[in-house]
Formats: C-alpha cells, sequence, structure tokens
C-alpha cells in the first residue's frame, strides 16, 4: 500500500481501538478492571488517582505488548506472500465483511461466540500484576473486539513492510488505551457519562460491524485509496510527515 494507504489504515487502526473500548464486552466493566487492578474501592480510587492511573497504564502496556505482536506477525506472513498481496487484499476484504455482518447480527457463528479468555480468580501483586493481566486481556478473543481486533490484523497483512503492520496494531491498542487511562484519571466523571451513553453500546456495535463491511469492500474492489484520499485532504499539514 502507498502512503495514502498507510494512513487511512491508520486511521481505521485507531477507530477500530476505540470502538473496541465502547463495545459490550469492555465500556460496561472499565469500574470492574480498575478496581481488580488497583485492589481499591471507587471511593478510594477517586482520592488516590495516581496509583489508579500507573496500573491502567502497566495493564495498557501488557495488551498493547500483545497487539503489537499479533501485528508483526500478520503482517510478516503478508510480506512472505508479497506476490500474493492483491489476492490477501480481497481474501481480507472478505475476512471483515464477514465480521462486519457479524457485528450487525446477521448470523452468530458458533466459533466466533465462543470466549477464548484467562480467567483470573486473584490479580499478582504490583504494577507487575498489572501488565500480566493486560497481557490476558490481549490474549482474549472475546465475541465484542474479536472482530475488530480480527479486522485490523487483516489490514496489517495487507501491509507492504513489517514496521508498517506493527505499526498498525499499536495504533489499534493506543484507540483502546487512551479512553481507558483517561477512565482511571476522572473514574467520577467516566461514570456519569457512562450512565448517559449505555443506552448506545448496540449502536456501536453496528456502527462496528458497517465499518468493516464498507473496509472489506474497499479492498475487495480494490478502492481503498479513495478513502485514503479523503482522509488525506483532511489531515493536518503537521501530521502528514508521519503518515
Amino acid at each position: 500500500m502507498g502512503s495514502e494507504a498507510t494512513g487511512a489504515s491508520l486511521f481505521s487502526a485507531f477507530v477500530g481501538g476505540v470502538l473496541s473500548f465502547l463495545s459490550p464486552c469492555v465500556l460496561p466493566l472499565v469500574p470492574s478492571y480498575l478496581g481488580f487492578l488497583t485492589g481499591m474501592t471507587m471511593e478510594e480510587m477517586q482520592v488516590n488517582r495516581r496509583r489508579a492511573f500507573v496500573h491502567a497504564l502497566w495493564f495498557v502496556g501488557g495488551f498493547s505488548l500483545i497487539f503489537v505482536a499479533l501485528g508483526a506477525t500478520a503482517s510478516a506472513l503478508g510480506s512472505l506472500l508479497q506476490q500474493y498481496q492483491t489476492w490477501i487484499g480481497r481474501i481480507g476484504g472478505v475476512v471483515l465483511i464477514v465480521f462486519g455482518l457479524y457485528l450487525l447480527g446477521v448470523f452468530r457463528p458458533a466459533f466466533l461466540m465462543r470466549e477464548r479468555r484467562l480467567h483470573l480468580a486473584e490479580k499478582p501483586l504490583g504494577y507487575l500484576g498489572s501488565a500480566f493481566v493486560g497481557v490476558a486481556f490481549g490474549a482474549a478473543w472475546t465475541p465484542c473486539i474479536g472482530p475488530i481486533l480480527g479486522g485490523i490484523l487483516t489490514l496489517a497483512a495487507a501491509q507492504s513492510s513489517v514496521g508498517q503492520g506493527t505499526f498498525l496494531l499499536f495504533v489499534y491498542a493506543l484507540g483502546l488505551a487512551i479512553p481507558f487511562l483517561l477512565a482511571a484519571l476522572a473514574l467520577d466523571r467516566f461514570l456519569t457519562w457512562f450512565q448517559r451513553f449505555r443506552r448506545y453500546i448496540l449502536w456501536v456495535e453496528r456502527g462496528s460491524g458497517a465499518l468493516l463491511i464498507i473496509l472489506g469492500i474497499l479492498l475487495i474492489t480494490d478502492r481503498f485509496t479513495l478513502l485514503a484520499g479523503y482522509l488525506q485532504r483532511l489531515t493536518p499539514e503537521f501530521l502528514k510527515q508521519w503518515l
């Protein structure tokens, strides 16, 4: 992919990370995750925000490590099959459409509904324990974030280099990590916001499905650069040098 297409992929990856955070599998459980990581009550976390933030930072570092490793693996496989890059993109487009239809509720195959998560009864002590829980979270393949993560991994496999695919998953992890860290810093405001937002969670899942279907169609028809060109026009000049 060219630089414009890479910019569009990065944008899609970041949005995918944010949508993963807003999914029914993650958003309602954020206070529980923070309580488990810190061992503090909601009131204690609001007073000792620094400790909550540091635990959250180690947690997001753990799952980011897993996502980046997955991205490197997917892009490395794609690079080995460089001569079939066009077909990888088309097959990946079909996979994205399947994931999108799943999120829209068109069908619910058993292999996607099955949860693959590591259940932890007790968290190891300290900040390293929070990092370990993050690794366990990153290794999960739940029905909610699985299709979105799988879609971003599909885009990673279609990148022209291992570095681009790896960075793509880093950006995805960033989209998931930033709102989690903000919630840790201002848990009281997060809870107030969540009470207003929870009615829209189903629409977030449907929006995620629609996004994956659009990306899939663009990959199949080799029109991904259309999205890239549109996003390029919206990108500030100081950011273009990084894309």
